[in-house]
């Protein structure tokens, strides 16, 4: 059997998240049915981490275990016969059998995108959030920088899947403007639940001026999610880079 990992993209409006559900319709079935299709075989996807219902990734990582005698160079033509042209697979790599998309994985960046104006743009529709007012790009760059490092981010998560530790190493935390938008550009070696969408609706309050910079330190030691900002919604988050082993991937655009 061959272990193979596939490098995709994909729109999020249109499914309730990677995860595999009974009741919804998930980028992991969607896609595995197109594996199925193809190879007759009913393999397990593993992907490289859950994204929200409504969520996008411009990068994404999924491995499977199957005889398919397609050569690897030709099954993203043939997977993307098969599926919708709201995901697409880029690549196909056969990997050592210790590869798993989510062990694997060393870390993740997410990037949450922000228009301001009081008109909506439609073709912006479920792809950004739109702030009617403007906001101060400069308090946000100084605030972002407290949320890097090691700590407990539990003052920016939402209750959800248990997990052993709410500690997370955040390498970076950007505030830029790209292609006119505001990019709130989150690394870490994990996220918890709903966790960069949390970080960048505090990073909001402080561009609308309702938290000052000076007050993450304080947020986040406190550990209480009702003084963080909100969730924001998922239609402005995107998985926008992954970091695996280079040997692995050094072909294929993800480090």
């Amino acid at each position: 059997m061959k272990n193979i990992a596939l490098t995709l993209s994909y729109q999020g409006p249109n499914y309730h998240g990677w995860q595999s559900q009974k009741n919804a319709k998930t980028v992991c079935d969607t896609l595995r049915g197109a594996v199925k299709r193809l190879s007759g075989e009913d393999v397990t996807l593993v992907g490289c981490g859950r994204t929200d219902a409504g969520v996008h990734a411009r990068i994404y990582v999924a491995n499977f275990r199957s005889g398919i005698k397609i050569p690897a160079d030709r099954l993203p033509f043939a997977i993307n016969a098969l599926l919708p042209e709201d995901i697409s697979v880029s690549c196909a790599t056969e990997v050592p059998d210790s590869f798993h998309a989510t062990y694997s994985c060393r870390g993740k960046e997410y990037t949450y995108y922000i228009y301001t104006s009081r008109i909506r743009d439609p073709f912006l529709k479920n792809r950004a959030f739109r702030h009617p007012t403007p906001l101060c790009a400069e308090a946000m760059v100084k605030a972002a920088e407290a949320f890097v490092g090691t700590m407990d981010f539990s003052a920016v998560r939402s209750q959800g899947t248990a997990v052993k530790s709410t500690v997370r190493t955040i390498k970076w935390c950007k505030v830029e403007s790209e292609n006119g938008l505001t990019a709130i550009k989150i690394a870490a070696d994990g996220f918890l639940y709903n966790m960069a969408r949390a970080i960048s609706g505090t990073l909001l309050l402080v561009g609308n001026g309702s938290l000052d910079p000076g007050d993450i330190p304080a947020i986040l030691k406190s550990c209480d999610r009702s003084l963080s900002g909100p969730t924001l919604p998922p239609e402005g988050l995107y998985l926008t880079r992954l970091w695996y082993e280079r040997e692995v991937f050094a072909k294929n655009g993800v480090i």
